[in-house]
């Protein structure tokens, strides 16, 4: 989860890593340091427990001495606290290497034991501390960098990004990578190493993929690609598809307001280009006969589980065939029956979710055809499926997921017509329609957008709240689901999500007066058993004391006479409504949270990329 960046160049390298640091500190905020070989041949480090800014003011009030080669990381805390002392960079070899890492290195008590008895002495709690010490022992033995990483790297078990630096090879980063991110941003003249593009796509749009176990060393003028064999090898090149002023605020209170406010353009840029005269082509993904798919399997985690199940809906109801939602960390422990004629579609924001990468590789060994959904290219779970659906959604900074939740359901929308096509399960002039009305999504979002001052207001009146229960049925369920995530999330509070026909068989009994509860209404223009079945599941906790917030349809009457409040949503198709109805959750967690005073971009305890299990 940790946010890592390193430089070679002619540039200062603190500056660098800095404003790399302060694009990834989304990727965790208990602490941040930086290491760089100075002019005069030494290791400088320095390291703060807390955001970013505590290192940036320290760096201000006293700088470190100029050098053109660092290592930069923000740290999400899994083996330690968050401290000064378990900070990263971690020091070796007499304080002559410094190291970072993203992981957890599962065999770090044998190694530290081992290297206790060596008479090595260990400074902080960690598990990197002990891959900094250990290549440090390695490199008394090699006296070279690369040929130390190597050494170190067949003693790690676990998930790993380590990058190092070297007083004695001062112009060198080493970094070596296993089931965690690492991606090469190419320059003139300089050279750059991150856990995304975010690291350094101020300075270069031209990129370089790196492979599961493989390491990489970078000068300024050169950059070497070799397996953990020691074995060369070609990285896969990609272009960054948006700027660095794509990550920045742009006038925005927070990044999440800035996200919430481009998800018709997220949507919008996912369809485009893959409908053309009412059908649906996707080139990414030709490689995969969809004709002969009979089952689909569908691994996420969090916000991109509930999305996956608004895909089941569509997938089942267009493509006619069986589809599964799993929790990716649960999936491959259950051994799920899998065959050629099995799809498993992965979704991940970052496509690096360690959970959902391990299920992708099961899914792999087992023989299943895999195809992910992920919105960052040169992603780890995007190059190890048979195919990709790629987002672009744009970079989505802030922790809790919006544009890229609307975007992945738009995605797997479709993906569903797409195999609804191949295998002729509706009429062409059906799926037409289908886009037709996908296709109107971003302007109708645009109009829920409009209706923000409704929601701020109501989030204000609300602070005191100490608990809030969604209600969903159909497409509205994985709303309530989210809803309720995004304000737990946020805002710290109690929050449930529930089927709506679940009440009665046992959530009704947290209903009590006063008790405030969402309930996403469906319309009554279509399955109108549905409409009357919430609106009675109204009655029932307004008799006993709730206060009813309804998301409706614009004209929907029926909800008024038991809705304390009423949001209204744009007319749509059942499956189109949940792309419209999650936008007044997001937006009201969002408010609710800045009501409080609390960090919306960066909540307690949590990081955007889950990159350990």
């Amino acid at each position: 989860m940790c946010g890592i960046v390193g430089y070679v160049g002619s540039r200062s390298s603190v500056d660098v890593l800095v404003n790399g640091l302060r694009r990834l500190e989304y990727r965790g905020y208990d602490s941040a340091g930086v290491a760089v070989v100075d002019d005069e041949g030494s290791v400088r480090s320095r390291k703060r427990a807390g955001r970013l800014q505590v290192l940036a003011t320290d760096l201000a009030e006293d700088s470190l001495p100029e050098g053109r080669t660092g290592i930069g990381h923000t740290r999400w805390a899994t083996h330690g606290g968050p401290t000064d002392g378990n900070a990263h960079p971690h020091l070796g070899d007499d304080g002559k290497l410094a190291l970072i890492h993203n992981g957890i290195i599962e065999n770090f008590a044998a190694l530290k034991a081992e290297l206790v008895s060596q008479g090595f002495v260990f400074q902080s709690e960690t598990d990197t501390e002990v891959a900094a010490v250990l290549l440090g022992r390695e490199f008394q033995r090699t006296r070279e960098l690369r040929a130390a990483m190597l050494a170190t790297v067949a003693h790690l078990h676990g998930a790993f990004t380590l990058l190092a630096v070297h007083a004695d090879q001062p112009g060198l980063v080493v970094g070596a990578r296993r089931n965690s991110p690492l991606v090469i941003g190419l320059g003139e003249h300089e050279n750059f190493l991150g856990s995304d593009v975010a690291a350094f796509v101020e300075y270069t749009r031209n990129a370089l993929a790196i492979g599961q176990d493989q390491m990489v060393a970078i000068t300024a003028d050169t950059v070497e690609v070799f397996d953990f064999d020691g074995t060369p090898v070609e990285a896969t090149p990609f272009e960054v598809a948006w700027d660095a002023s794509a990550a920045e605020k742009g006038g925005w209170d927070s990044f999440m307001a800035k996200e919430i406010s481009e998800e018709p353009e997220a949507v919008a840029n996912t369809i485009r280009g893959r409908v053309q005269d009412g059908t649906v082509t996707i080139p990414e993904i030709e490689g995969i006969d969809l004709a002969a798919i009979d089952r689909v399997l569908v691994i996420a985690c969090g916000t991109a589980a509930y999305a996956g199940t608004l895909g089941k809906y569509a997938m089942e109801m267009w493509g006619g065939l069986p589809v599964e939602v799993e929790l990716a960390h649960e999936f491959r422990y259950r051994h799920p029956f899998l065959s050629p004629s099995t799809l498993v579609v992965s979704i991940s924001q970052s496509g690096e979710t360690m959970d959902t990468l391990m299920a992708v590789r099961y899914a792999h060994e087992r023989g299943a055809t895999t195809l992910s959904i992920c919105n960052t290219q040169g992603a780890t779970i995007a190059r190890e499926s048979d195919g990709v659906l790629y987002t672009h959604a744009g970079p989505e900074v802030a922790v809790a997921s919006t544009k890229a939740f609307v975007a992945q359901i738009t995605a797997l929308y479709l993906l569903g017509l797409a195999i609804a096509q191949a295998r002729r399960t509706m009429p062409p002039e059906q799926i037409g329609e289908q886009l037709d009305e996908l296709a109107a999504v971003p302007e109708k979002l645009t109009e829920v957008l409009e209706s923000a001052d409704e929601v701020r207001t109501l989030a204000q009146s609300m602070t005191d709240t100490r608990s809030v229960l969604f209600l969903g049925r159909h497409v509205g369920y994985p709303i309530a689901l989210e809803g309720a995530l995004k304000l737990k999330e946020l805002a710290y509070i109690h929050a449930e999500g529930f089927a709506a026909g679940e009440l009665k068989h046992g959530p009704i009994a947290l209903i009590e007066p006063g008790q405030r509860v969402f309930v996403i209404v469906p319309s009554p223009r279509y399955a109108e058993e549905l409409h009357a079945k919430v609106v009675s599941n109204i009655q029932e906790i307004r008799a006993r004391g709730a206060h009813v917030i309804a998301i409706a349809e614009a004209g929907d009457v029926a909800v008024l006479p038991y809705a304390d409040d009423v949001i209204r949503i744009p007319l749509a198709s059942p499956l189109m409504e949940p792309l419209l109805a999650v936008v007044p959750l997001q937006l009201f967690a969002l408010e609710l949270a800045a009501a409080k005073g609390l960090d919306v971009d960066q909540p307690r305890n949590l990081a955007k990329s889950v990159t350990v299990e």
